[in-house]
């Protein structure tokens, strides 16, 4: 059974905050507020500034997940959860590993983005990016997820994609070519 979020996605064209599936082995690309959980895609990829991606891989189901979140969370609670906020993001994929019959320590996760889009400029600086961070890596530690690897901060953009038919994946930072690739490791 589909989720309300789920429906949304895939009945409509443009963005939802939320789950969005792919038709089987296509590629996918997660905007900001969106996250997948399954094995359905080929590849995920997201574009990330100061947003964080939390990235999940389940090596003996194959089942991979990627949240893309905004901001860490919202002033005003009320609704429907909204993964544009990264405690409500993370709270969707928790519920989609629970429904999958997995655990957070199943899952070999990693945590991507959080850059300072803005270094140096005059006036206040919110630092959504680091904020990112602190919310995924508390939530990433309260619940018990197994974390491998992290490339968080810095001034540069990330590209992220999750390859689920080789259990991989690789970051690009910047506009320079890929710079580091990783391959999930069995159990």
């Amino acid at each position: 059974m589909r989720s309300r979020l789920t429906e949304a996605a895939v009945h409509h064209r443009e963005p939802v905050s939320g789950f969005v599936q792919p038709r089987h082995g296509h590629a996918l690309n997660l905007l900001a507020g969106q996250l997948y959980f399954g094995t359905q895609a080929g590849t995920v990829r997201t574009l990330l500034g100061s947003c964080v991606a939390l990235v999940l891989w389940h090596p003996q189901r194959r089942i991979g997940a990627m949240c893309h979140y905004l901001l860490p969370g919202r002033q005003r609670r009320g609704g429907p959860p909204d993964a544009r906020f990264g405690d409500e993001a993370i709270g969707l994929l928790l519920h989609a590993i629970e429904r999958s019959g997995t655990r957070p320590a199943d899952f070999q996760t990693h945590l991507y983005g959080g850059a300072d889009t803005m270094p140096g400029r005059d006036g206040p600086n919110f630092n959504i990016g680091e904020r990112n961070i602190a919310i995924g890596c508390e939530l990433i530690d309260r619940h018990g997820f197994d974390l491998q690897a992290v490339d968080v901060g810095d001034f540069v953009p990330r590209t992220v994609v999750l390859d689920l038919h080789e259990g991989r994946i690789e970051v690009r930072r910047g506009s320079s070519s890929r710079q580091t690739i990783q391959r999930m490791r069995p159990r």
